[in-house]
């Protein structure tokens, strides 16, 4: 599988900042990767610090002062990545209730509906099928600071919603989950897009409620606990305005066939 990827945003900073940018592919082990990563300010190149995250998460990360910040991103995967790795903080990390996936909020809920599934291989299927048939996908209907609970509430969202109410039900059975921002080529509309991951039989596998795109040609940028982690701009310290941003991402040949009773890991 061929597949590429890439971003351009431009940012006007109208106080001196440090901003964060997570909008690189994480590393593919088994897969070939080539990319090209730039920024620049009124014209002039930045060369930011990379620091490198839980699960290969990469924060390109560096400070701007008043200005035109222009980033791009591009890169070709061919091959596919191994699964990721599996270590024992993980499965305790991404059981407890985070910021936006409050599993907490949903044990008796859960535990209801979901509760002789636990251990049951139809899991992520019964749990995909009931957030997506629950939910509708509006652009521009949810607030950046709403979490699971919010989502239930108003009965719509975006991939991000999806994707925390997807964790926090899982969580609230006893499976860990996990957010990932992704490259989702046949995405649309195209975006950064979010989607879920649930360790179960010893493997991450990856859910995506909105069904918006084929999981087996996603692309993982980067992987935390909710939106928190994950988010592809970080502003800490003045004023800031996203004017434009362009995401692609295609796949050489046909898509993927998906199917949400299939169990599929990132690749």
């Amino acid at each position: 599988m061929r597949r590429e990827v890439g971003a351009q945003l431009q940012v006007e900073i109208f106080d001196p900042t440090t901003l964060e940018f997570q909008i690189a592919v994480a590393p593919q082990p088994g897969a070939e990767v080539t990319e090209e990563l730039s920024f620049t300010l009124n014209g002039n190149a930045i060369e930011p610090m990379e620091l490198v995250g839980q699960h290969g998460t990469r924060i390109h990360k560096f400070d701007a002062g008043k200005g035109t910040v222009l980033a791009n991103y591009s890169a070709t995967i061919i091959g596919q990545t191994e699964p990721a790795p599996v270590a024992e903080i993980d499965l305790s990390t991404y059981l407890r209730p985070s910021r936006y996936a409050e599993a907490d909020k949903f044990y008796g809920f859960a535990a209801t509906e979901f509760g002789n599934l636990a251990k049951s291989t139809t899991l992520l299927e019964k749990v995909s099928s009931w957030v997506g048939t629950r939910l509708q996908y509006v652009p521009g209907s949810s607030d950046p600071i709403d979490g699971a609970a919010d989502t239930v509430l108003a009965g719509q969202g975006v991939c991000r919603d999806y994707a925390h109410l997807v964790i926090a039900l899982l969580r609230a059975v006893n499976v860990p989950a996990r957010l990932v921002a992704v490259y989702a080529p046949g995405c649309y509309p195209m975006d950064f897009h979010a989607v879920a991951e649930a360790y179960v039989d010893d493997t991450w596998r990856v859910v995506d409620a909105t069904c918006l795109a084929p999981r087996q040609s996603m692309v993982r940028i980067a992987t935390g606990r909710d939106a928190a982690d994950t988010a592809f701009l970080d502003n800490h310290g003045g004023g800031i305005n996203l004017t434009s941003m362009n995401v692609n991402a295609w796949v050489e040949g046909m898509l993927p066939v998906d199917d949400v009773k299939d169990l599929v890991s990132l690749g």
